[in-house]
Protein backbone atom coordinates (compact mmCIF):
# COMPACT_ATOMS: atom_id res chain seq x y z
CA UNK A 1 0.00 0.00 0.00
CA UNK A 2 1.58 2.92 -1.03
CA UNK A 3 1.90 5.76 1.81
CA UNK A 4 -0.75 8.38 2.03
CA UNK A 5 1.05 12.05 2.18
CA UNK A 6 -1.47 15.00 2.57
CA UNK A 7 0.71 18.40 0.90
CA UNK A 8 -0.54 22.06 2.22
CA UNK A 9 -2.59 23.89 1.26
CA UNK A 10 -4.82 20.96 1.04
CA UNK A 11 -8.15 20.99 -1.28
CA UNK A 12 -11.72 18.90 -0.58
CA UNK A 13 -11.12 16.38 -3.46
CA UNK A 14 -7.42 15.50 -1.80
CA UNK A 15 -9.53 13.54 1.42
CA UNK A 16 -12.19 12.15 -0.94
CA UNK A 17 -10.57 9.01 -0.81
CA UNK A 18 -9.78 8.96 3.08
CA UNK A 19 -11.08 7.01 5.37
CA UNK A 20 -11.22 6.64 9.42
CA UNK A 21 -8.07 4.40 10.86
CA UNK A 22 -6.17 5.30 7.82
CA UNK A 23 -2.68 6.37 8.48
CA UNK A 24 -1.55 9.53 6.59
CA UNK A 25 1.13 11.71 7.11
CA UNK A 26 1.55 15.57 6.61
CA UNK A 27 4.32 17.70 4.54
CA UNK A 28 3.83 21.30 4.27
CA UNK A 29 2.50 23.89 6.94
CA UNK A 30 0.74 23.37 10.37
CA UNK A 31 -0.13 25.87 13.23
CA UNK A 32 -0.21 24.71 16.94
CA UNK A 33 -3.90 25.96 18.21
CA UNK A 34 -5.34 25.43 21.59
CA UNK A 35 -7.94 26.49 23.66
CA UNK A 36 -6.76 30.19 24.14
CA UNK A 37 -6.72 30.59 20.37
CA UNK A 38 -9.96 28.76 19.58
CA UNK A 39 -11.75 31.01 21.97
CA UNK A 40 -10.35 34.24 20.82
CA UNK A 41 -11.65 33.71 16.89
CA UNK A 42 -14.87 31.87 17.85
CA UNK A 43 -16.01 33.87 21.23
CA UNK A 44 -13.72 37.17 20.65
CA UNK A 45 -14.19 37.60 17.08
CA UNK A 46 -10.36 38.05 16.74
CA UNK A 47 -9.30 37.14 13.87
CA UNK A 48 -6.36 34.53 13.72
CA UNK A 49 -3.42 36.27 12.36
CA UNK A 50 -2.20 33.51 10.53
CA UNK A 51 -4.28 32.15 7.50
CA UNK A 52 -5.17 28.05 8.17
CA UNK A 53 -7.16 28.26 5.10
CA UNK A 54 -6.16 24.94 3.38
CA UNK A 55 -4.01 24.42 5.90
CA UNK A 56 -3.47 22.24 9.30
CA UNK A 57 -3.53 22.81 13.04
CA UNK A 58 -2.37 20.83 15.65
CA UNK A 59 -4.03 20.83 19.57
CA UNK A 60 -0.83 21.34 21.25
CA UNK A 61 1.55 23.38 23.70
CA UNK A 62 5.12 22.74 22.44
CA UNK A 63 8.31 23.30 24.17
CA UNK A 64 10.27 25.68 22.24
CA UNK A 65 13.72 26.82 22.54
CA UNK A 66 14.17 30.64 21.23
CA UNK A 67 17.63 30.97 18.92
CA UNK A 68 17.29 34.83 19.38
CA UNK A 69 16.92 37.06 16.70
CA UNK A 70 13.32 35.59 16.23
CA UNK A 71 14.14 31.79 15.59
CA UNK A 72 12.98 29.17 17.15
CA UNK A 73 13.93 25.96 17.59
CA UNK A 74 10.68 23.11 18.32
CA UNK A 75 12.03 20.81 21.13
CA UNK A 76 8.97 18.55 21.93
CA UNK A 77 5.49 19.26 20.41
CA UNK A 78 3.02 16.16 22.08
CA UNK A 79 -0.79 16.57 21.31
CA UNK A 80 -2.96 17.77 23.50
CA UNK A 81 -6.61 16.37 24.53
CA UNK A 82 -8.95 17.55 21.24
CA UNK A 83 -12.21 17.23 23.18
CA UNK A 84 -11.32 19.98 24.98
CA UNK A 85 -12.08 22.22 21.60
CA UNK A 86 -14.74 20.18 20.78
CA UNK A 87 -17.46 23.28 21.59
CA UNK A 88 -15.22 25.39 19.15
CA UNK A 89 -13.99 23.26 16.41
CA UNK A 90 -17.42 23.49 13.78
CA UNK A 91 -17.20 26.97 13.70
CA UNK A 92 -13.27 26.84 13.71
CA UNK A 93 -13.46 24.81 10.42
CA UNK A 94 -16.48 26.92 8.80
CA UNK A 95 -14.83 30.15 9.35
CA UNK A 96 -11.21 29.01 8.92
CA UNK A 97 -11.43 26.74 5.93
CA UNK A 98 -8.81 23.94 7.82
CA UNK A 99 -8.44 21.05 6.31
CA UNK A 100 -6.66 18.92 8.93
CA UNK A 101 -6.72 19.25 12.78
CA UNK A 102 -4.31 17.08 14.79
CA UNK A 103 -4.48 16.03 18.44
CA UNK A 104 -5.22 13.41 21.07
CA UNK A 105 -8.03 11.05 21.80
CA UNK A 106 -11.61 11.76 19.90
CA UNK A 107 -13.74 14.31 19.31
CA UNK A 108 -17.75 14.31 19.57
CA UNK A 109 -20.60 15.42 17.30
CA UNK A 110 -20.12 19.00 16.21
CA UNK A 111 -16.81 18.10 14.99
CA UNK A 112 -18.09 15.66 13.02
CA UNK A 113 -20.32 18.05 11.54
CA UNK A 114 -17.96 20.07 10.70
CA UNK A 115 -15.68 17.86 9.09
CA UNK A 116 -19.01 16.35 6.74
CA UNK A 117 -20.27 19.95 6.30
CA UNK A 118 -16.94 21.49 5.01
CA UNK A 119 -14.61 18.57 4.58
CA UNK A 120 -12.24 18.19 7.08
CA UNK A 121 -9.98 15.29 9.21
CA UNK A 122 -9.42 15.24 12.64
CA UNK A 123 -6.21 12.79 13.27
CA UNK A 124 -5.03 11.60 15.85
CA UNK A 125 -1.04 12.18 16.76
CA UNK A 126 0.13 9.07 18.91
CA UNK A 127 0.78 10.07 23.29
CA UNK A 128 4.18 10.05 23.97
CA UNK A 129 5.67 10.64 20.61
CA UNK A 130 6.65 14.20 21.13
CA UNK A 131 10.41 14.27 20.67
CA UNK A 132 9.49 12.52 17.26
CA UNK A 133 7.08 14.92 16.23
CA UNK A 134 9.67 17.62 16.76
CA UNK A 135 11.93 16.00 14.84
CA UNK A 136 9.64 16.44 11.82
CA UNK A 137 9.55 19.88 12.58
CA UNK A 138 11.82 21.71 9.86
CA UNK A 139 11.33 25.50 10.59
CA UNK A 140 9.17 27.62 13.07
CA UNK A 141 8.74 29.78 10.10
CA UNK A 142 6.24 32.35 12.41
CA UNK A 143 5.18 32.44 16.12
CA UNK A 144 1.79 34.85 16.67
CA UNK A 145 -0.26 35.81 19.92
CA UNK A 146 2.80 35.36 21.85
CA UNK A 147 1.21 37.34 24.57
CA UNK A 148 -0.84 33.77 25.52
CA UNK A 149 2.69 32.34 26.81
CA UNK A 150 4.64 29.34 24.91
CA UNK A 151 1.45 26.97 25.39
CA UNK A 152 -1.03 28.62 23.50
CA UNK A 153 1.18 30.78 20.70
CA UNK A 154 0.64 30.01 17.66
CA UNK A 155 3.51 28.43 16.31
CA UNK A 156 3.44 28.48 12.25
CA UNK A 157 5.81 25.08 11.50
CA UNK A 158 7.21 23.88 8.02
CA UNK A 159 7.35 20.00 8.59
CA UNK A 160 8.48 17.04 6.40
CA UNK A 161 6.21 13.81 6.43
CA UNK A 162 4.45 14.33 10.43
CA UNK A 163 3.01 11.41 11.41
CA UNK A 164 1.61 8.86 11.70
CA UNK A 165 -1.73 10.14 12.39
CA UNK A 166 -4.74 7.98 12.65
CA UNK A 167 -7.60 9.41 11.04
CA UNK A 168 -10.36 9.52 13.66
CA UNK A 169 -13.13 11.40 11.90
CA UNK A 170 -13.37 11.69 7.74
CA UNK A 171 -14.61 13.96 5.90
CA UNK A 172 -17.94 11.96 5.60
CA UNK A 173 -18.73 12.60 9.40
CA UNK A 174 -17.19 9.23 10.32
CA UNK A 175 -16.09 8.81 13.57
CA UNK A 176 -13.15 5.58 14.82
CA UNK A 177 -13.70 6.31 18.22
CA UNK A 178 -17.54 6.17 18.36
CA UNK A 179 -17.40 3.42 15.50
CA UNK A 180 -14.81 1.28 18.28
CA UNK A 181 -17.08 1.51 21.09
CA UNK A 182 -20.37 0.28 19.49
CA UNK A 183 -17.66 -3.17 18.82
CA UNK A 184 -15.86 -2.67 22.29
CA UNK A 185 -19.27 -2.67 24.01
CA UNK A 186 -20.21 -5.64 22.48
CA UNK A 187 -17.44 -7.41 23.43
CA UNK A 188 -17.75 -6.75 26.91
CA UNK A 189 -21.35 -7.65 26.78
CA UNK A 190 -20.16 -11.73 25.97
CA UNK A 191 -16.80 -11.50 28.12
CA UNK A 192 -19.16 -10.30 31.03
CA UNK A 193 -21.37 -12.70 30.77
CA UNK A 194 -18.91 -16.10 30.53
CA UNK A 195 -17.45 -14.21 33.59
CA UNK A 196 -20.86 -14.16 35.18
CA UNK A 197 -21.25 -18.15 34.46
CA UNK A 198 -17.53 -18.91 36.40
CA UNK A 199 -18.37 -16.44 39.42
CA UNK A 200 -21.73 -17.13 39.85
CA UNK A 201 -21.28 -18.98 43.18
CA UNK A 202 -20.09 -15.33 44.56
CA UNK A 203 -23.12 -13.48 46.23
Amino acid sequence: MAKKILTTPIKAEDLEDIRIGDVIYLTGHITTCRDVAHRRLIEGGRELPVDVNGGAILHAGPIIRPLGNDKYEMVSVGPTTSMRMEKFEKEFIKHTGVKLIVGKGGMGKETMEGCKIYKALHCVFPAGCAVIAAKCVEEIESANWKDLGMPETLWTCRVHELGPLIVSIDANGNNLFEKNKVIFNERKEKVSEEICKEVRFIK
